[in-house]
């Protein structure tokens, strides 16, 4: 029996192969022609039948799906907030690691989990360079505001920061995505980012600029030129990512949702939110696989209030809880359609550091990351 799913030949005929694939056989031994799925994807229906007999491609909708629990990462919680009091914050980078690594170990594809690489000693190190990168930027903000005093000074420094922040976010972007994608495995083989931080500040300065000439309006097509490039950029193995959204129909989703948020008075925000996120999604690709989102207003609303409602009551300490929620409606709502061949896929891990994750520490580019669906 060869495996649909990762080409590997199983001469035992057992229910299950290596790789983590499900089978069922006959009684002669043959592989009947619907596999049989792990219980945490099996109400899902194959868009199309099952695996071509060569080469491991199938027509399937695939979903992710999160195993973890509230309660587990509530503990973990508690020991780096007392392991970083006592150390007095040095530990923080490590109880990171420990919260990704366990998350990332709860979330599952195709029957086998994801696993974060990263340390708490290369969080450590590209925090404290881009800390030394911050002191200097602060000081040369003071040193043109002591050289140049008055209004020529303020008129100067305030040229050097927005001119500085067309250069650092395109910086800190690249670099996060860089570290993260490369310290993320599945099936043993890593993600990488392979965009080049030149490119980035390119389209990033352009379109900031176009966007405040135009007050605002090019904001869709800064969002989408940011996500193809970064989308395109994005590996898993030798296979890339894609998007081919367009700048215009996210700007009449914008328009709308825009206004009707204002008429509202900020409640359509859920369902503005909820048809970006689809039109991301569904406009992603990953090789001949296309990502596809059945989010809803209705329900990220639900989700938000019942999130919210819980960390008032708990006073913050449950928010373990909450991003298990969060995590589990992600997937939820979120899968791959099409053939995917993942016999295909080989190992082509990039290298990294961890400066431009360090750096995100202090510009906080999450705010950017949730409007790109990413």
């Amino acid at each position: 029996m060869q495996c649909p799913a990762c080409g590997a030949i199983n001469p035992e005929n057992t229910w299950q192969c290596v790789c983590g694939h499900y089978f069922v056989t006959s009684a002669k031994g043959t592989r009947l022609e619907q596999p049989r799925v792990p219980e945490a994807i099996a109400t899902e229906a194959p868009a199309e039948p099952a695996a071509t007999e060569t080469g491991g491609a199938e027509w399937a909708s695939r979903r992710l799906s999160f195993h973890g629990d509230g309660g587990a990462l509530f503990g973990i919680y508690i020991v780096n907030l007392l392991l970083s009091v006592l150390t007095l914050g040095v530990y923080y980078f490590w109880g990171k690691v420990k919260v990704r690594q366990y998350l990332y170990s709860q979330s599952e594809f195709a029957g086998d989990r994801f696993a974060f690489h990263g340390t708490g000693k290369e969080l450590f190190i590209g925090w404290s360079k881009a800390f030394l990168g911050v002191v200097v930027f602060i000081g040369v903000m003071i040193g043109i505001q002591s050289v140049w005093e008055g209004p020529t000074g303020e008129t100067l420094s305030t040229l050097f920061f927005y001119g500085s922040l067309l250069i650092l976010v395109p910086v800190v972007v690249v670099g996060s995505r860089r570290y993260r994608l490369s310290r993320t495995s599945w099936r043993g083989i890593r993600f990488s980012f392979r965009g080049r931080t030149k490119e980035l500040i390119r389209i990033f300065a352009r379109d900031a600029i176009l966007t405040g000439i135009t007050f605002g309006i090019y904001y869709p097509w800064l969002l989408t030129n940011m996500r193809k490039f970064l989308s395109s950029h994005s590996y898993f193995g030798n296979t890339s990512f894609d998007y081919d959204g367009d700048g215009g129909d996210l700007f009449g989703i914008h328009l709308v949702g825009g206004l009707l948020t204002m008429l509202t008075f900020g409640l359509y925000w859920f369902w503005f939110t909820a048809e970006k996120q689809r039109y991301y999604w569904q406009h992603t690709s990953f090789g001949t696989a296309r990502l596809n989102s059945t989010i809803t207003g209705g329900k990220l609303l639900e989700l938000k209030v019942v999130n919210w409602f819980l960390l008032i009551v708990s006073l913050g300490l449950a928010y373990p809880w909450v991003w298990v929620r969060e995590t589990e409606f992600l997937f939820a709502h979120l899968s791959i359609e099409g053939p995917l061949d993942l016999a295909s896929i080989q190992q082509e891990a990039q290298s990294a550091s961890a400066t431009g994750e360090g750096m995100a520490e202090f510009l906080e580019t999450d705010f950017l990351d949730f409007d790109l669906g990413i």
